[in-house]
């Protein structure tokens, strides 16, 4: 109070008025007393004031309104300040919010709202109003906005909290938080909390914390409160201030303190006996309070038929019975036992206790009888027997019987047609059909199928695993052939290799090698490890000498009956460098030749062969076509050059070599019609047959009405104008000694006129020839 008294009495105009006297008073006193000390000054330095600004901070209240006249809330005093002399403000809100006047005087002609801006930095400058230069340096100042509880404390929205239940009571539940936009340090910012209802299960203070007041909450009677809390301003002062009310959600969370217990006492279910282990039979349904995630019952069955039977826990914490092992209906047709629910809580409720809980129930199994198939005394079968000839090839028996009451007869069989066993229908016994082999393969499985022996009968399988045992029915054979040469350097007594051996039969035993035939220039050892080395008796090897050098080596194994074989070892002459390393091996020759490589050459012969006549008929194939074709196509056409010849002195004549080939053709016919034209060069060849032909042809073609002339208007003559043959060509030779008459062609009309006129003689021939 004091404080605010204080303020206001600052705000009057009359407190800085006497203040401001006060600081003159003082001023001129001590520039009067400066003037006494120094007399000798001049009066301007007697003039000269003490620079101040007065004033510290300046107060004004939120939310008043301007008023008329605006009201003054502080003054501006310089010691520099006259009557030329001007105050100007500066800063934040300067001539707008807050102005002053020629006496200084600070105004406000706003209303201001702390919760916007509560503090204003100002400056003010003191300038002559004549010359408009600055007086005294600028000084800041603040003006404080003052606090007045004008706003309501505000919650935030949804306020929920949560609290596990039958927790202790002073436990906290969650803590409520309200603002106030006022200022917190005074009465009007600050709030108090009150609880409107629940005051006998939770409280509140004034920090907002709400506690619990009992330990009795319990979800399953009540999982939810909802609470309305008071939030009020100035709660120190009574029936003053603001407030305000929201509604809380308190949520009782769910602990595990209900234990579980059967719905009934007994439970009865049906059973059919061909159900398989792990068939769910049926639910035994538990109540259980709390929540799905604090359900944790175990059940426990009756000793002996736990043996049996077996339960789990389904999604809801159920139990679910199953079963263990089939059930047999001629054997036992109805299961009775008991079964006892526990559960371990955290906390046991009072709803919880007594002797009437149902945590022990009984169970009832009918068992119902099915027409079930066959079943073998075992579900799988292992049999072994030895491979090779047999003289009893029985292996062994399967058995499966009937397990219903008719107990039908079984008849075994086995379905897979490549299995070397085979089964008695009646007694199950299993036999041989072929002989086996280890080394071929040493193991079979195979299922063997029982049906009952009525029709439609039901039908099951069992699995045989057949082991083939060995014996000792392989000869050994040789290894590491390849590592074993000598070299042209090799001394006496050098080892040019090491030999193993190997058996294809099981456990054979130690091999022991022996030479077949004495050898003079090797030696045998035998290691005792299942190998052999190899020595050289005499040097002198070369590979210039073509020579094969085998070996005969005796193995024999350790088996019973034993067996042994002779192995051929081919022995290479090498040129070798240090270390025996080869470089060049020569090829030896043999006395022999293998059936494959005769097979070889003779199919290689062969394959010439065909090649060979292939090529020849192709060719011959050929020169039938050319010579048909080349015979077909002479002819007495002969192409003539633009000049006569000078007959036989003409070294340029013409050239009938192809009509010379002609002559002596039989295969020549003139039907094959016109089509080579021949370059004569000179008639030397076949004189007088081609007179002979030419005169054939000439005869022909005046006696062949079919046929049309066998000759062109290319001219004929072969002789130059000194021979004295004269023209050959047969379009001359209807005149000349010709029987036959082609007159009548006229008579046939304009479609023979020009045969006609090749054959006939008409008005214009005889003119000309005239």
């Amino acid at each position: 109070m004091m404080k605010q008294t204080a303020r206001r009495q600052m705000a009057e105009p009359g407190f800085w008025a006497g203040v401001l006297v006060i600081l003159c008073t003082l001023s001129m006193g001590a520039d009067v007393h400066q003037a006494l000390k120094t007399p000798s000054m001049p009066s301007r330095v007697l003039q000269r004031h003490k620079r101040a600004w007065k004033w510290d901070k300046l107060y004004v209240n939120e939310e008043m309104p301007p008023k008329n006249p605006p009201e003054k809330i502080g003054k501006l005093e310089n010691t520099f300040f006259n009557a030329s002399a001007r105050y100007i403000l500066s800063g934040e809100g300067a001539n707008d919010i807050f102005t002053v006047n020629d006496n200084g005087d600070i105004i406000v002609n706003a209303k201001l709202d702390r919760e916007k801006k509560n503090v204003y930095n100002l400056s003010a400058s003191l300038i002559n109003i004549t010359t408009t230069k600055q007086i005294d340096h600028d000084d800041t100042f603040i003006i404080v906005v003052m606090d007045i509880n004008d706003n309501s404390p505000v919650f935030p929205p949804d306020v929920s909290g949560s609290i596990s239940e039958s927790s202790k009571a002073g436990s906290i539940v969650m803590t409520v938080k309200a603002t106030d936009a006022d200022d917190p340090t005074t009465q009007n910012g600050m709030i108090g909390y009150k609880l409107l209802n629940g005051t006998d299960l939770f409280a509140i203070n004034n920090k907002g914390e709400i506690r619990t007041l009992t330990s009795s909450l319990d979800r399953e009677k009540r999982s939810q409160y909802l609470i309305a809390i008071q939030a009020k301003d100035m709660p120190d002062v009574s029936n003053t201030g603001n407030s305000a009310t929201t509604i809380v959600t308190i949520n009782i969370n769910d602990v595990n303190d209900n234990i579980a217990t059967f719905k009934t006492g007994e439970y009865q279910f049906n059973v059919k006996e061909d159900s398989k282990p792990g068939y769910e039979i049926g639910k035994l349904k538990v109540e259980d309070k709390d929540e799905i995630q604090n359900k944790d019952p175990s059940f426990t069955i009756q000793h002996k038929f736990d043996e049996v039977f077996g339960i789990k826990l389904s999604n809801v914490k159920d139990g679910i019975l199953s079963l263990k092992v089939p059930l047999d209906y001629e054997t036992q047709k109805m299961h009775k036992f008991s079964v006892n629910v526990l559960e371990r809580t955290v906390s046991k409720s009072p709803d919880n206790q007594g002797p009437k809980l149902q945590t022990r129930a009984q169970v009832f199994i009918n068992v119902i009888d099915v027409d079930e198939p066959p079943v073998f005394n075992q579900t799988e079968y292992k049999f072994s027997f030895y491979e090779g000839p047999f003289q009893n090839p029985i292996i062994g028996a399967v058995s499966a019987k009937d397990p219903d009451k008719n107990g039908y007869k079984i008849r075994y069989s086995i379905e897979d047609s490549n299995c070397p066993v085979a089964v008695d229908p009646v007694q199950g016994y299993l036999s041989l059909k072929k002989q086996l082999d280890r080394e071929d393969k040493s193991s079979y499985t195979f299922q063997v199928t029982a049906q009952e022996n009525v029709t439609n009968g039901l039908k099951s399988y069992a699995l045989v695993n057949l082991k083939v045992l060995d014996i000792n029915d392989n000869a050994p054979e040789l290894t590491n052939r390849s590592y074993v040469y000598v070299c042209e350097s090799d001394k006496p007594g050098t080892i040019i290799g090491t030999v193993g051996a190997y058996d294809k039969d099981e456990n054979s035993g130690r091999f022991r090698f022996t030479l077949a035939k004495r050898n003079l220039n090797f030696s045998l050892y035998d290691n005792g490890d299942n190998t052999a080395r190899i020595e050289l008796k005499q040097g002198g090897f070369s590979t210039e000498h073509s020579v094969e050098h085998v070996l005969e080596i005796e193995i024999t194994d350790g088996g019973t009956p034993e067996q042994k074989s002779i192995n051929l070892l081919q022995i290479k002459v090498c040129t070798c460098q240090t270390g025996r390393r080869v470089e060049y091996c020569m090829a030896y020759t043999r006395t022999g030749m293998s059936v494959s490589a005769l097979l070889a050459i003779l199919l290689c012969i062969v394959t010439i062969l065909v090649i060979v006549i292939l090529i020849v008929l192709r060719r011959r194939y050929q020169k039938e076509i050319l010579v048909t074709k080349s015979s077909g196509e002479i002819h007495e056409q002969l192409v003539s050059y633009d000049e006569e010849g000078g007959g036989e002195m003409d070294t340029n004549g013409y050239d009938v070599s192809i009509l010379s080939s002609a002559c002596h053709d039989s295969s020549f016919r003139p039907s094959t019609g016109p089509s080579l034209y021949a370059v004569v060069k000179k008639p030397s060849a076949c004189k007088g047959d081609m007179a002979m032909m030419i005169e054939v042809k000439k005869d022909e073609a005046d006696h062949d009405r079919d046929g049309i002339p066998y000759d062109t208007l290319h001219i004929y003559g072969c002789e130059g104008s000194e021979s004295l043959s004269g023209s050959l060509s047969s379009l001359d030779s209807s005149s000349s000694g010709s029987n036959l008459d082609y007159n009548f062609l006229h008579e046939w009309g304009p479609r023979f006129r020009t045969l006609a006129q090749l054959y006939g003689v008409d008005g214009s021939d005889s003119d000309s020839s005239d």
